[in-house]
């Protein structure tokens, strides 16, 4: 591999473990009311009353389960076994199963919906816990979580998932992840987040069942999801997969890629593997058109209007550097490598504050920071950027 890529992982370990980790663990752990406060402003300032989001909670026990099983530090291990903790003992819906989608600052059930996309993650976390510690109890609730959603959200006769139900898995009117997605039934965005935990799980559960599941969400990406002319990702469908939203998210598109890639090598069957890689090469050079030189990857494109929103968003710029670095991991193409570290570099110089750790929500189309949006809170969780500095530290040997 590339000299310069070596040398890279030192400053990858670095900002992970002197800047993000220690962010988490010094300013978002409730010492008063149990696992994690739920929300730090983007003027750093910490909300107490906040509620705690399940996304959050999990997001933060598969980032220090897989930081415990890559560097193997003790407090790593103690937040993310406190993370496991809280979600069992109250994320964990004992009466109907599933995972409450909110709690209040004390833990007692707020929004009590069944968000497949949580539940998806609380997989990830339990997963990974399990992974780096050999824990039964986080592989079993994790296989609960799993029956759950095959049980209850999987679409037997159209295939896919349905995006959300209510706390008795029953149909709800409104089914959106948030404000801002669209209220279809079924979206790339959940179906990416069920894709990359039952990759994970598969590591460590070899189930009939899971493995049949897996195959056929790399097939939905290749046959239903995928824009097979522009090898950009359609976002929403209704139940006959049918779309109406021209929109383009790069940062979704080179996320997807990447994941896709791992979940069919983590399958080992040859003959998926290599249907697939054309496409995850596709996707990425497709997801590059969201690159500014210089700079880093835009959020996304209204194709309809031709309004395009050109912040810098930070989970887009992390997502980027693993995406293009895979390319080049695989391909061996020396321009994915620049795109890599050229979008890293932006990172040091625009999105990681120096001053209070973790890095920016955004930097927005003039080149300010975006102190609007959290620093920490519902969406902003330490998983994309902890991932982007492990897989980069896992992949240079």
């Amino acid at each position: 591999m590339n000299k310069i890529a070596f040398t890279i992982k030192e400053e990858f370990q670095k900002e992970l473990t002197g800047n993000i980790l220690p962010y988490w663990m010094n300013q978002m752990t409730d010492e008063d009311h149990g696992g994690f406060y739920g929300r730090i402003t983007g003027n750093e300032v910490l909300m107490p009353e906040a509620e705690k989001g399940a996304v959050l909670n999990a997001r933060i026990l598969w980032t220090f389960s897989a930081a415990y099983r890559l560097l193997q530090h003790d407090n790593y291990l103690a937040t993310a076994t406190r993370a496991k903790r809280y979600l069992i003992d109250h994320f964990y819906d004992c009466n109907y199963g599933g995972i409450y989608w909110s709690l209040d600052k004390d833990g007692k059930p707020l929004d009590t919906k069944k968000q497949i996309y949580a539940i998806g993650f609380a997989i990830y976390g339990l997963s990974e816990y399990h992974r780096a510690t050999g824990d039964s109890e986080a592989l079993d609730y994790a296989t609960r979580l799993f029956h759950d959603i095959e049980e209850h959200s999987f679409d037997k006769n159209k295939n896919g998932y349905c995006e959300a139900l209510t706390r008795e898995w029953k149909e709800i009117a409104d089914m959106r992840l948030s404000e801002k997605d669209a209220n279809e039934r079924k979206t790339m965005n959940t179906h990416l987040h069920i894709l990359e935990p039952y990759t994970n799980l598969y590591r460590v559960w070899k189930d009939e069942h899971l493995e049949q599941q897996l195959r056929n969400l790399i097939n939905l990406f290749t046959d239903k999801i995928l824009n097979k002319d522009t090898f950009h990702l359609q976002l929403f469908f209704n139940d006959d997969w049918q779309s109406k939203y021209p929109i383009v998210s790069y940062g979704h598109d080179i996320e997807a890629s990447w994941l896709l890639h791992e979940a069919a090598l983590v399958t080992g069957d040859q003959s998926l593997i290599a249907k697939t890689e054309p496409i995850v090469y596709k996707i990425a050079e497709a997801a590059a058109e969201g690159l500014l030189p210089g700079q880093g990857m835009i959020y996304e494109k209204h194709l309809d209007t031709n309004h395009t929103d050109t912040d810098f968003h930070w989970w887009v710029q992390a997502e980027a550097v693993v995406g293009f670095f895979n390319i080049y991991q695989h391909w061996n193409h020396e321009d994915a490598l620049h795109k890599a570290l050229s979008t890293w570099t932006f990172i040091k110089e625009k999105l990681i504050d120096y001053n209070h750790g973790e890095w920016f929500w955004s930097i927005q189309a003039d080149g300010t920071i975006n102190r609007k949006e959290d620093k920490a809170g519902f969406w902003k969780c330490p998983y994309h950027n902890s991932r982007m500095c492990m897989e980069i530290i896992e992949r240079v040997k």
